[in-house]
């Protein structure tokens, strides 16, 4: 509790909802709360170790099927002589490569030492940039070779062609097997990956291609190696650059920081982002904040932190670290408000949810004296069901500190709503916002 009293009186005045967040942390009326389920999305250590799980199947399956294409690619390139189709064999060395670095990573990249606490997740990395150089040579023979020889009398055209028809059918296979456990899994990086192999199916008909031109009377085979090389490039290019990037701490992509900002923002408690990084070690992301809480008390802050750790976990991949610094709002002014029953703001309306109007009164927190007001129309009078909680909500935008009324929320959607919010909630009896707000202390 000492720790508790030390938070608030950082914050400059006392916790505004003793008592509430020990019953809402209980768990004990959460279950049948739509408000709780829809904010407390935590996924059990279980359900992540099986994706987990079956992502790494996945991924071996991915360097499985790799190795195997280059092997059929490469061997029968040397039996028919096809530049394109050695070509094709090095571009699935490339994606050979993508895929051992991030299955090697699983395995490696997580050992953690004294040395190393942050683990070696940048040692995938290294191995990608070394193999990534020598993918671009690789890539830069065959071109020299394109040029350098005439055109050849293909060999063994029949067989070729029935392998590379193999190669199409397994890359066609494997394709949409990633996709379904992609989508089963919510993993972005196998669908990605899934959605890499189905346009290197495209390379595979580009060979196909060059060695059924050789029954027309010209060869196309030299087009589609300088096609391929092309592709090769790419792909090696892209592998060196993702590597250097992270090797040198750059930032992660605007699109996950953004993500994450979105995520935090979300929950209720937060006030503003004051600050936000993040980088990229091997595949892993490390994520770190410093964030504005409308909670004055240290436990419901660590509460609300652990929160938004698990929704970013839930929903981003490969979070390894996530540091969330939080500090409670410092405040001038509190937002007290009371539902009207008309919009001259004279009279408490008796229902919450149907309350017409709600009245928002600006109270200085050094006096204790209101500075402004404004009214606000209720735009769920209309609503069927459900109108309480969807009110709260909407208050809640308002940045509402206080909530005066004359019906208990107790054990109610309401109730929780306000609760995480971290706004006040005050029961009267009286009939006039002047008698409430001066029952309170406050001056007009």
């Amino acid at each position: 509790m000492a720790v508790a009293e030390a938070w608030a009186a950082v914050a400059g005045f006392p916790d505004t909802i003793p008592g509430q967040y020990a019953e809402k942390k209980s768990g004990a009326l959460l279950p049948e709360n739509r408000y709780a389920r829809e904010y407390f999305p935590f996924s059990t250590d279980e359900n992540r170790k099986e994706k987990m799980e079956k992502g790494e199947k996945v991924a071996a399956l991915a360097i499985g099927l790799h190795l195997m294409l280059f092997g059929i690619k490469y061997v029968f390139s040397m039996l028919s002589g096809s530049i394109a189709l050695k070509a094709e064999a090095f571009h699935s060395l490339s994606d050979l490569v993508a895929s051992s670095t991030v299955f090697g990573g699983l395995l490696i990249a997580r050992r953690k030492t004294k040395s190393f606490p942050y683990g070696l997740y940048k040692v995938e990395n290294l191995v990608s940039v070394l193999l990534a150089v020598a993918i671009l040579y690789a890539g830069y023979e065959i071109a020299v070779e394109t040029m350098r020889h005439d055109t050849v009398e293909l060999k063994n055209v029949w067989l070729t062609i029935a392998s590379v028809l193999f190669v199409i059918g397994v890359t066609w296979g494997y394709s949409r097997y990633a996709v379904r456990i992609g989508r089963e899994i919510h993993s972005p990086s196998l669908l990605a990956d899934a959605q890499h192999v189905s346009v290197d199916m495209f390379a595979s008909i580009a060979v196909l291609a060059g060695l059924l031109s050789s029954f027309v009377g010209f060869s196309l085979d030299r087009v589609a190696a300088f096609l391929i090389v092309g592709i090769v490039v790419w792909c090696g290019g892209k592998i060196l650059i993702d590597g250097i990037r992270v090797l040198l701490d750059a930032s992660l992509d605007y699109q996950t920081l953004s993500f994450a900002e979105k995520l935090i923002l979300s929950d209720p408690q937060v006030v503003e982002i004051q600050n936000l990084m993040g980088r990229n070690s091997g595949r892993y992301k490390f994520i770190e904040a410093d964030i504005v809480l409308k909670t004055h008390d240290l436990s419901k802050a660590d509460f609300v932190t652990k929160r938004i750790e698990a929704k970013i976990r839930e929903q981003v991949e490969n979070v390894d670290r996530l540091l969330l610094h939080c500090k409670p709002l410092q405040k001038e002014n509190l937002v007290y408000d009371l539902p009207l029953t008309d919009d001259q703001g004279q009279c408490i309306s008796s229902h919450f949810g149907e309350a017409p109007y709600f009245g928002l009164f600006i109270v200085r927190i050094a006096d204790s004296k209101v500075t402004g007001q404004h009214t606000l129309s209720n735009p769920f009078t209309q609503v069927a069901q459900g109108k309480g909680i969807l009110v709260a909500e909407f208050l809640n935008k308002q940045q509402v500190d206080v909530m005066i009324t004359k019906e208990s929320f107790e054990g109610k959607g309401p109730f929780y709503v306000f609760s995480d919010a971290g706004t006040e909630l005050v029961v009267t009896e009286v009939d006039t916002t002047a008698k409430a707000l001066v029952q309170l202390g406050i001056a007009m």
